[in-house]
């Protein structure tokens, strides 16, 4: 009874430390859209134009070495309360491997942004489409700024 009460808290103790991290890392707010930090202090080109198109889109999660590692980890863990001996180790591998797999699907899924496909015709007749995280509303017909920089850009409000 005692081992089995071990090799519980061994594979929920990463559980419970993983499920912490996350919980204080959403708790961070901003007011405002969010810009990576190598995008302040940068200047950026400004037109204006008018939205023809929005459609809603996805962008891709992250894929680090946090949710490979720690699904992994947890795998492992968990492989191992299964047998004894060698077959507790192999188990243990299997789990890692398992684990590393689904921990980095769990990061990517959990990581995605929901965003906007915004298409502007720029005044003067260009069309751009950009796609960003859905922080505002755009409508069709809306006039709009677009900021651009090198091959980056950004729909915002007039």
């Amino acid at each position: 009874m005692r081992a089995s009460l071990d090799n519980a808290r061994r594979v929920f103790r990463p559980l419970v430390a993983l499920v912490v991290a996350l919980t204080v890392g959403a708790c961070a707010t901003a007011s405002g859209p969010v810009y990576p930090r190598h995008q302040a202090h940068s200047a950026w080109k400004v037109e204006q134009g008018r939205v023809v198109d929005v459609d809603p889109a996805t962008i891709e999660g992250r894929r680090t070495a946090v949710g490979r590692v720690g699904g992994g980890l947890i795998g492992y863990e968990a492989g191992r309360t299964i047998g004894e001996g060698a077959g507790s180790r192999i188990a243990g591998a299997v789990g890692a491997v398992a684990g590393a797999v689904a921990g980095s699907a769990v990061e990517e899924r959990a990581t995605r942004q929901a965003a906007w496909a915004i298409t502007v015709e720029i005044d003067g007749g260009r069309t751009l489409q950009v796609i960003q995280p859905d922080d505002q509303r755009f409508a069709v017909g809306e006039r709009v700024r677009v900021y651009t920089r090198g091959g980056q850009a950004r729909v915002g409000k007039i």
